[in-house]
């Protein structure tokens, strides 16, 4: 069984004069994040391998997380997760090793709902009602696989085990 975490970049600021790509979380975001961090680690969530979009906000929020779980995975910063399609999305995904059993793609909307939506058959009936609502900033949809090699990920394959906001991580 494979596990993929979808973690959606926490609440980023809009200063002005600053391109997107460079826009930092909010005050609001980094307490975010490091809640979703909490929760993480308390929980037994933490990935093997975090892949991370290359844009400032999702760098910031996988930093947060990472220091408020207290955990310390190995990262990847990965440029086709910015602006990314959820076709891109999943061939990150399933270009992943098969002796990784878990992966945390953070990056952003449309993409992640996208892509969650493509991939999840079925789920907890609460995760998915949530899931179903928005993809909210500080997002983690975790989805499982039953199956042995990222590249055999498909439509409609993976089960939501859980999705959580950053107002219901406890």
């Amino acid at each position: 069984m494979l596990r993929l975490m979808l973690f959606r970049h926490a609440h980023a600021d809009r200063p002005d004069n600053v391109a997107d790509h460079e826009r930092p979380l909010s005050p609001k975001g980094h307490q975010q994040a490091q809640r979703v961090g909490a929760y993480i680690g308390t929980h037994g969530l933490v990935p093997e391998l975090a892949i991370v979009s290359t844009a400032r906000r999702t760098q910031e929020t996988w930093e947060d997380a990472r220091k408020a779980g207290g955990f310390d995975t190995s990262k990847v910063n990965e440029p086709r997760i910015y602006e990314s399609a959820a076709g891109d999305l999943l061939e990150v995904a399933r270009a992943q090793a098969s002796t990784l059993a878990s992966i945390m793609l953070v990056g952003h909307n449309p993409g992640m709902e996208r892509l969650a939506a493509w991939l999840i058959g079925n789920g907890d009936p609460v995760a998915l009602a949530r899931l179903q609502r928005e993809f909210v900033v500080g997002g983690l949809a975790v989805i499982d696989f039953d199956v042995s090699e990222w590249s055999g990920l498909d439509v409609q394959s993976g089960r939501l085990e859980r999705f959580e906001t950053p107002e219901t991580a406890e």
